[in-house]
């Protein structure tokens, strides 16, 4: 029994490996396992096992957000006169917090006319309720400060720090260097770059397409310390500040993601790569990656573009259809749109992918 299953365990392996998917022709992973450098030099190319040296890492970046939050960006929230105080807390009732906690958050007409009648309580006085005990759940202010600090300060580190090392590669400047002697290319100085942002380039690392792998990251690391600078100055109720940050965010964006990533990145791995290395199975999946990026960037600069132009209209960056405080009464539903800014986010960062904003965080309230 035991030996089948490392029999089966060995096929699927061998199978998922396959050099004639990963790999361009005549190329095998046992040409990646000698030394791209002079003998005794300790430079490898990239192995699959590096991958796990990215958990270590990231519990190391963990531990240091916590003390940067704790005791940078705290301090520098409270001296800006953002309060820790939590939403409006919900009078306490057992019956509407079962059914809060067991049943429903948001619950339908029908059953509001119940909850009516058993407590003896008007419909809207029920739905204010809910809307205050949903909020309890919701962080405060000064923790969302705290957040955006820290990846204002990430996104623009790593942006700067990707520069640094790719303004002297070559391939930053001839993106044809990409591709000559592939795979068989150092990538020592990439490596903790890579490992950074480990979600976005695990699939070029496997494959040792390091260099292209530098360059859409570091053309995406661009605009995100923009945002997060504009979530700061909303936060702080820098108005202003806040949109000016905006319009300059989404005029980055707009002009790496829509002209540069295709004119640059997609022409190096769609055309460049097919003359000088040729076609592969995983060049296919690689490329339709890329691609399906574009169109979401495609998706995103639109929703960006019209919370623009509609803040222009109003004079006002106007609020986002996510918001993270509910308003807590009817007359703050109808006021909200002029009090709120478009950059809410949860308190673990769910909506952002690969470091990018999801698209309904630009959907203003209709």
């Amino acid at each position: 029994m035991a030996a089948a299953a490392a029999a089966a365990a060995a096929a699927l392996r061998a199978w998922f490996w396959n050099e004639r998917f990963w790999l361009p022709h005549n190329v095998t992973w046992a040409d990646l396992a000698g030394e791209p450098g002079p003998p005794g030099s300790g430079l490898q190319y990239p192995r699959a096992g590096h991958v796990l040296s990215a958990f270590p890492l990231a519990l190391g970046i963990f531990a240091v957000r916590l003390l940067f939050e704790r005791f940078i960006a705290k301090p520098c929230a409270i001296n800006l006169g953002i309060q820790d105080s939590g939403p409006h807390r919900a009078q306490p009732n057992a019956i509407l917090e079962k059914v809060f906690t067991s049943i429903t958050k948001s619950p339908d007409g029908k059953r509001l006319e119940g909850l009516s009648k058993q407590l003896d309580w008007d419909v809207r006085k029920i739905q204010r309720w809910f809307r205050h005990r949903r909020n309890q759940d919701k962080p405060t202010t000064l923790t969302k400060f705290c957040e955006s600090m820290w990846r204002f300060t990430f996104y623009l580190s790593i942006f700067f720090y990707g520069i640094r090392f790719l303004w002297t590669a070559p391939w930053f400047w001839d993106t044809r260097q990409c591709w000559y002697n592939y795979p068989f290319q150092d990538f020592l100085i990439m490596f903790v770059h890579h490992l950074a942002t480990i979600g976005l380039i695990t699939f070029s690392y496997m494959n040792n397409m390091v260099r292209v792998g530098t360059l859409v990251l570091c053309l995406h690391d661009a605009s995100d310390f923009l945002l997060e600078a504009a979530k700061l100055a909303n936060y702080a109720k820098y108005q202003r500040l806040c949109d000016a940050f905006f319009m300059l965010f989404g005029v980055v964006f707009i002009v790496t993601r829509l002209g540069i990533y295709p004119f640059w990145i997609l022409n190096t791995t769609l055309f460049e790569s097919w003359e000088l290395i040729g076609p592969y199975p995983s060049w296919w999946l690689f490329n339709g990656l890329l691609i399906t990026l574009q169109m979401l960037h495609i998706i995103w600069s639109y929703l960006i573009i019209r919370t623009a132009y509609k803040a222009l209209m109003r004079g006002k960056v106007s609020k986002d259809d996510r918001s993270d405080v509910e308003s807590s009464s009817e007359e703050e539903d109808m006021t909200s749109n002029s009090t709120k800014g478009v950059f809410s986010t949860s308190s673990n960062g769910s909506n952002r992918i690969n470091g990018h904003v999801a698209s309904g965080q630009w959907t203003e309230e209709e």
